[in-house]
């Protein structure tokens, strides 16, 4: 076999492992993306096609198994489970979107701006980071929750305080990077301003970095508000949410009767999964596209 074979054959081979790979990045894109999809759509159009009012309590059918009229069952007090599942969504995915766009856009711009910027203001940026990075979101929520009361709203704001380090300290090392590449000093030698170099330029630039960042986080966020529910800090009862779902079904798991935390926990689990997932075929993207 001559050389040429060899190097064509080796080139053929080498082409069809880059096809399957992207294949399965595709693939995973996909399915992640598509469980991330129906779930926003469930909650969207949950009161559509929830078969019965989430609070509606039923005295005549309580803790239930599924049927026909109940398809996953009902809770202690009659409520039908996959209703409440529905309606549920809304909070369980409206507080974490909320918290991942509070501190994507504020830790961006404080990014941004410091590797810009440099000097005391990059210090300062870099210091506080740090402190915020130090404690964990939910202890933080916690502490609001004993000054200012239980609430998801007090939840969404310490808990967008506590995810700033996690994506201000990625975009401020990408925008570092970048803010020495060539074009950025081109830009500059036209005496383009820097504020408009950054908007213009440097965040659209940085954008596919802080997307990943944010499918990423959004799973972490909705396990630490579904977190703050189940220690009675987050929603409260009689609203359906999926982590106060969990801590009412809780008492029901010893008499036999899981079906309510059980359902509510594995809806959690599979949208984690499926974010962490999306996140990571978003990154293998990004890393792709960047060669």
């Amino acid at each position: 076999m001559s050389t040429y074979r060899i190097a064509a054959l080796g080139e053929r081979r080498a082409r069809a492992g880059r096809l399957r790979a992207l294949a399965r990045g595709r693939g995973v894109l996909i399915a992640s993306g598509t469980v991330v999809a129906l779930a926003v759509l469930a909650a969207v159009c949950a009161p559509l096609i929830a078969p019965y009012d989430p609070e509606a309590v039923d005295p005549f059918a309580v803790s239930q198994g599924g049927s026909a009229a109940h398809w996953l069952g009902t809770d202690d007090t009659g409520r039908d489970i996959l209703s409440r599942l529905l309606h549920g969504a809304r909070p369980s995915l409206l507080a974490p979107a909320l918290v991942t766009l509070a501190a994507g856009a504020v830790g961006t711009a404080l990014a941004v701006s410091a590797a810009w910027a440099g000097g005391w203001w990059d210090r300062l940026v870099s210091a506080l980071l740090d402190v915020v990075f130090g404690f964990p979101g939910l202890v933080l929520a916690v502490v609001a929750a004993a000054v200012f009361g239980a609430g998801l709203k007090v939840a969404v704001v310490t808990l967008s305080i506590a995810y700033l380090p996690y994506i201000g300290r990625v975009v401020r090392s990408a925008a570092l990077r970048e803010r020495n590449l060539p074009y950025v000093l081109a830009l500059r030698m036209l005496g383009m301003p820097g504020w408009r170099i950054c908007l213009r330029h440097l965040v659209p630039n940085l954008l596919p970095l802080v997307l990943v960042q944010l499918a990423t986080s959004f799973g972490y966020t909705l396990l630490d508000v579904a977190a703050f529910s189940f220690i009675g800090l987050g929603a409260q009862p009689p609203a359906a949410e999926w982590g106060l779902m969990v801590a009412n079904g809780s008492s029901g798991i010893l008499a036999g009767r899981p079906e309510q935390s059980l359902y509510a926990g594995a809806v959690i689990v599979v949208f984690v999964i499926a974010c962490n997932l999306l996140g990571g075929a978003l990154s293998a993207r990004l890393l792709e596209d960047g060669r």
